[in-house]
C-alpha cells in the first residue's frame, strides 16, 4: 500500500555513480509502454498508517511523459489510500487496492507494532480500473467474502482472478472470475497459504509458501502438491520463469535469504548467488515501520535464461544480474549509502526498471542494459517516494 504527490517527470542529466542518458541518442528509446506504480509520503509524523495512508497509484510512459494519477476521488474521504498492484495480461486493465484504516486502529498498531485487520478499523478491497474509460471497478466487493482483501492479480489466460481474504484472522486464497463473481476458495486444497499462489505462464501449476514458510509446487487448483525441499527453514515469494520451466524463489534464514530456482518438477534445486548479508527488504518509510520495510526480491529476465537481484556491496544496495549457471554482473556502481530495489526488466529485455535511493529520495530509474546507462523517471522532493513500478503489458508480446 503505497502513494504519492509531486511529479514533474524528468529525463535529467544529474550525474549521479552512473552515465545517464542525453535526450538526443538516437534509436535508443525506452518501450512505448505505461510504468505503474505508487506514490507517498515518508516523513509525517504520527506513524506508519499517517504515511501509507498518502499513497496514490500513478502511471507514466516510460519516457517520462503523460504522468496520471488513478481514480484519486477514491481516496478523497479521509484515511482512504490507492496501491499499484499490477496489469491485465493485454495492459488495458491496471490493479490497484483501495484500503482505510481509522485512526484508532492505526494508533492501535503502532502502539503494539503489529497489525490488526479488525472489521469496522480496516478495509481493503482489489479493483480493476480501465484506462481507456477512467472507470474503477470493485470486484473483491461483490458477493463479499472478507473485508480485508489483498494482493488482486490476473491469471495468465485473463479468465480468472486471484487474491488474499483475511478471514477470522487468517489469509485464504480465493479464485473468481473477472466481474468478481463465482468467488472460490482454494483453501481445502493449499492449507492457508501466506502471499498466495504463483501460476505458471500456461496457467496450469502453481507455487506457494505455508505460514511456516515451506515451499510447494502444485497444479493450479493447489492439488498434487509437492514440496521443495532446501534444508532451509525459510522460503518466500516463488515465483515462475517465463517459460514456466523453472521457479524462482529465495531461501535461507530470515533475513539471510538468496535467490534459488528449481525446475517445475521439483528437480535441479541450486542457488544462484549471495546477497552479501543484505536483509532483503527496503525500508519505504523515513519514520519508524512496525513491519520493517518491503520485501525486496529477485526478478526473471523475459527470456528465461538470468535473474536480477539486489545485494549488498560496502554500504550500498547494488543492482545484479545472475545466469543460471550462477554467474553474476554487477549492474550498478553509485555513491556511497545508495540503495536499490525492485528490478523489473522490460518485456524486450532492453531496460531494467527499478528504484534507487540516492540523496534521501526515492525515486524510480531505467537503465539501458545495453551499455549500463541510466535515465531517472520520477522527480519526486524529500520525503517522498515512489515504490513497487511495473511494466505495462504489450499488446502483442514480443
Amino acid at each position: 500500500m503505497h502513494h504519492l504527490r509531486y511529479f514533474s517527470l524528468a529525463l535529467v542529466a544529474t550525474v549521479l555513480g552512473l552515465g545517464f542518458l542525453r535526450a538526443d541518442d538516437a534509436d535508443d528509446k525506452p518501450p512505448d509502454l505505461l510504468i505503474g506504480y505508487t506514490e507517498f509520503r515518508t516523513d509525517l509524523p504520527g506513524g506508519r498508517y499517517v504515511n501509507v495512508a498518502t499513497m496514490r497509484a500513478v502511471v507514466v510512459k516510460a519516457d517520462g511523459t503523460g504522468r496520471r494519477v488513478l481514480a484519486d476521488e477514491l481516496t478523497r474521504e479521509k484515511n482512504y489510500w490507492i496501491q499499484f498492484r499490477g496489469w491485465s495480461p493485454d495492459g488495458k486493465v491496471a490493479v490497484f487496492s483501495r484500503a482505510w484504516m481509522s485512526d484508532e486502529n492505526g494508533k492501535w498498531e503502532e502502539e503494539h507494532k503489529t497489525f490488526r485487520f479488525s472489521k469496522g478499523g480496516y478495509l481493503c478491497d482489489g479493483y480493476l480500473f480501465d484506462l481507456a474509460t477512467g472507470k474503477a471497478t470493485n470486484v473483491t466487493e461483490v458477493e463479499r467474502v472478507s473485508h480485508a482483501n489483498e494482493y488482486l492479480q490476473f491469471w495468465p489466460d485473463e479468465k480468472q482472478l486471484s487474491f488474499g481474504a483475511t478471514i477470522d484472522g487468517v489469509s485464504h486464497p480465493f479464485v473468481m472470475d473477472p466481474d468478481g463473481k463465482n468467488k472460490r476458495e482454494l483453501i481445502r486444497k493449499t492449507g492457508n497459504l501466506v502471499h498466495g499462489m504463483s501460476i505458471s505462464p500456461d496457467g496450469k501449476r502453481g507455487t506457494y509458501e505455508t505460514p511456516n514458510y515451506q515451499l510447494f509446487i502444485a497444479d493450479a487448483d493447489g492439488s498434487n502438491a509437492q514440496q521443495v525441499k532446501t534444508g532451509h527453514h525459510f522460503h518466500l515469494m516463488p515465483s515462475w520463469s517465463p517459460d514456466g520451466a523453472w521457479v524462482l524463489f529465495v531461501a535461507g534464514a530470515h533475513y539471510d535469504c538468496h535467490p534459488h530456482i528449481v525446475k517445475a518438477d521439483g528437480t535441479d534445486l541450486a542457488k544462484l548467488a549471495s546477497r552479501n548479508g543484505y536483509r532483503g527488504v527496503i525500508d519505504y518509510l523515513d519514520v519508524y515501520d512496525f513491519h520493517d520495510g518491503s520485501s525486496d526480491l529477485p526478478v526473471w529476465a523475459p527470456d528465461s535464461r538470468s535473474v536480477f537481484y539486489t545485494a549488498s556491496i560496502g554500504r550500498n544496495v547494488e543492482l545484479f544480474r545472475v545466469t543460471l549457471d550462477g554467474k553474476s554482473e554487477q549492474l550498478t556502481d553509485t555513491p556511497a549509502g545508495s540503495m536499490h530495489y525492485h528490478p523489473a526488466p522490460s518485456r524486450d529485455g532492453k531496460w531494467l526498471l527499478y528504484g534507487s535511493k540516492r540523496d534521501g529520495v526515492r525515486q524510480l530509474y531505467l537503465m539501458r542494459l545495453e551499455d549500463k546507462t541510466e535515465r531517472r523517471l520520477t522527480d519526486l522532493k524529500k520525503g517522498h517516494a515512489a515504490m513497487w513500478a511495473s511494466w505495462q503489458p504489450a499488446a502483442n508480446k514480443p
